[in-house]
């Protein structure tokens, strides 16, 4: 079964398209089938991909417009390691549009059902903000990956976004649940970074990977190469960390449907 994981926070420069990117690119990596659903009218994730966002026959647009069939708008990146839903500035037209739209906020859900059979994991990158856009990748998804830079302000984006992912769970999504909490930019030496990461695990125990991703040149350089940090520099602290983040989240999987077996 596909598991379709919406990467969100309502706070931007978090690291969340960093993450969308570079977590395809490991678990592609891992051999699982990705696609890499960009839902940002910013188009990072695309850009990211190695994808021109102005040089496109169809988009995420289209797609949601049902103007195009996904299939027709997906492309294969990362030397086809795994696949892209890409975006650019057009999909603020469908924002506007999706707002007088019928059954709006399951769009995205209903167009991602007869393809998910076809992935293993759906990562959707969603914009830094509350809007249709995420509300859609919020009610298409399983789960919700946060991605949180350990910061002041970086909590107060956070009880905002659990608020948002409350009121889906109880109007549109009932089975939305938080895959976990992802700390990203993380620097040991910042006694304030140390803190805030303590009370995300005085908070949410369980919830907060292991994982750390470190602030690393390399993975900055990336985006603007068009790669995931694994095809730039796969031996950057970056891209291991990653690495690390693709294989927690696999044994998160596993150990849940151990539990679900069980059960």
């Amino acid at each position: 079964m596909s598991r379709i994981i919406a990467v969100a926070n309502q706070k931007g420069g978090v690291g969340k398209t960093t993450t969308c990117v570079n977590l395809a690119a490991s678990l592609a990596a891992n051999r699982r089938r990705v696609l890499l659903v960009d839902m940002d009218p910013q188009g990072n994730a695309t850009v990211g991909c190695g994808v021109d966002k102005d040089d496109l026959e169809a988009t995420n647009y289209e797609v949601l417009m049902r103007e195009a069939a996904l299939a027709d708008a997906v492309v294969p990146v990362a030397d086809g390691a795994f696949r892209l839903l890409p975006a650019n500035g057009d999909l603020t037209a469908a924002e506007v549009a999706l707002m007088a739209a019928e059954g709006r906020e399951r769009r995205l859900r209903d167009l991602l059902a007869p393809v998910a059979v076809d992935y293993d994991h759906i990562l959707i990158d969603c914009p830094p903000s509350l809007n249709i856009l995420t509300v859609n990748a919020l009610v298409a998804a399983h789960r919700v990956l946060i991605p949180i830079q350990c910061e002041y302000y970086a909590l107060e984006g956070l009880t905002a976004l659990l608020n948002t992912i409350s009121r889906v769970q109880q109007t549109a999504n009932p089975d939305l649940e938080i895959e976990g909490l992802l700390r990203t930019m993380f620097d040991p030496r910042n006694n304030l970074a140390g803190q805030v990461g303590a009370q995300l695990l005085q908070h949410f125990q369980s919830k907060v990977y292991r994982t750390q991703i470190p602030r690393n040149v390399r993975l900055a350089e990336a985006p603007s190469h068009g790669k995931p940090a694994l095809q730039y520099d796969r031996s950057s602290r970056g891209a291991i960390a990653y690495m690390a983040a693709a294989s927690e989240m696999l044994r998160r999987e596993g150990a849940a449907g151990r539990v679900a077996n069980a059960g």
